[in-house]
């Protein structure tokens, strides 16, 4: 299976589809852009420390509210045959839950959140914003660890529109989860540094 995995991965002159990403091997660590297997590497740990900090303030939020469902990566978020991502968190409001279905949604989520890194930064800020802004995502948080920054997009008449943008610190509210905000120097604390 790794043989095959190593030729499908490699090959640049094949458009590959929904049914070849299905052929991978559970877990495989790849999304489906463009038609296109890109490899994602594992994240950081401080990606990963980013990731937890904001979807547990997500999560919280939501659930005590009933508002919907935030869930994060590994998941599949299917938009079209070529394009098939795993975005670091994506919400869901209540009303259409009917997207999520047994192997992975099915639609574009109300917001999603990318962490970006090193290998996946020009796909979440070219090729990623365009098929999300595309299918109707209504908010799109791209949030940089390098940077220390988070910008969110807002969907206005079918195109994406900067609306906040924090380095740092300062409050980042969302427009989608209605009454959620959340202090950028509290998604980017980093308690390993303590630590070191």
């Amino acid at each position: 299976m790794s043989l095959a995995l190593k030729e499908i991965a490699t090959s640049k002159d094949k458009v590959y589809t929904y049914d070849d990403y299905c052929r991978l091997p559970e877990g495989a660590p790849y999304q489906l852009i463009g038609g296109e297997l890109v490899l994602t590497p594992s994240p950081t740990s401080y990606h990963q420390i980013i990731s937890m900090q904001l979807v547990s303030k997500m999560v919280a939020y939501v659930t005590t509210n009933d508002l919907g469902i935030v869930l994060d990566a590994p998941l599949d978020v299917y938009l079209e045959e070529t394009e098939t991502y795993q975005p670091d968190i994506l919400f869901i409001s209540r009303e259409r839950l009917n997207i999520i279905k047994k192997e992975k949604i099915i639609g574009a989520p109300d917001l999603v959140v990318e962490i970006l890194s090193p290998t996946t930064a020009y796909y979440d800020l070219r090729k990623k914003y365009r098929i999300y802004e595309k299918h109707g995502v209504r908010e799109y948080w791209l949030v940089d660890p390098e940077e220390r920054c988070v910008q969110v997009y807002i969907a206005e008449a079918g195109k994406f529109k900067l609306d906040q943008e924090v380095e740092k610190k300062g409050i980042v509210c969302s427009r989608v989860i209605e009454g959620f905000s959340i202090d950028a120097a509290a998604i980017f604390h980093n308690p390993l540094v303590a630590s070191q």
